[in-house]
């Protein structure tokens, strides 16, 4: 195990996630517009949680990666990856929560799993979700809705995804509802 990261910086995420799913294409792009993104995001949160916010949008997705694959569920997997690599426990926990995960996961019966990292539901994690829920999965622009609609088609009408849509859908929505008003709030 690597040594413990204290002050975790986004240089250090974004060459752990290069270095874990810098080969995945599409997903590489998506993933680096969702740093961007979380960027351009960043008065919406703490000061304090700026670079926070920065590098777990780094690596929300690297439990894509072959190197972090465990159970197949890729937020609970690349939580537990940055867990075996000394990452803050914060920093695993908005991983594991990005996107409403906690809705998927019940499908796949990893609700024990992921009671190891508790959502903490803050503007940091909410910036998190928006960032990923307005990126497409090729690293392309997309509104909530086109987003939620895209993912439905890639995984299929009998897809976990699909089976929650009608819970994880509103919680995007409502997510997307709160950061566009601390936007606002912060212009």
């Amino acid at each position: 195990m690597s040594s413990v990261l204290l002050r975790p910086t986004a240089d250090a995420a974004r060459a752990l996630a290069h270095r874990v799913i810098g080969d995945l294409g599409n997903r590489w792009l998506h993933t680096a517009a969702v740093a961007a993104r979380a960027a351009q995001l960043a008065a919406v949160v703490p000061a304090e949680d700026r670079e926070i916010l920065v590098a777990s949008a780094w690596l929300h997705d690297i439990g894509y990666g072959e190197l972090a694959r465990v159970t197949g569920f890729h937020p609970l997997d690349g939580a537990r990856l940055l867990d075996h690599h000394g990452w803050p426990a914060r920093i695993s926990r908005l991983v594991a929560n990005h996107s409403g995960a906690c809705f998927v996961a019940a499908v796949h019966g990893l609700e024990a799993e992921m009671a190891a990292y508790p959502d903490e539901a803050s503007a940091t994690s909410d910036a998190l979700t928006y960032a990923d829920q307005t990126v497409g999965s090729r690293g392309e622009p997309l509104g909530i809705d086109a987003r939620i609609a895209d993912m439905l088609h890639r995984h299929g009408p009998g897809s976990p995804n699909a089976a929650v849509a009608h819970l994880r859908t509103p919680h995007i929505r409502a997510i997307a509802d709160r950061v566009r008003t601390r936007l606002g709030a912060a212009l």
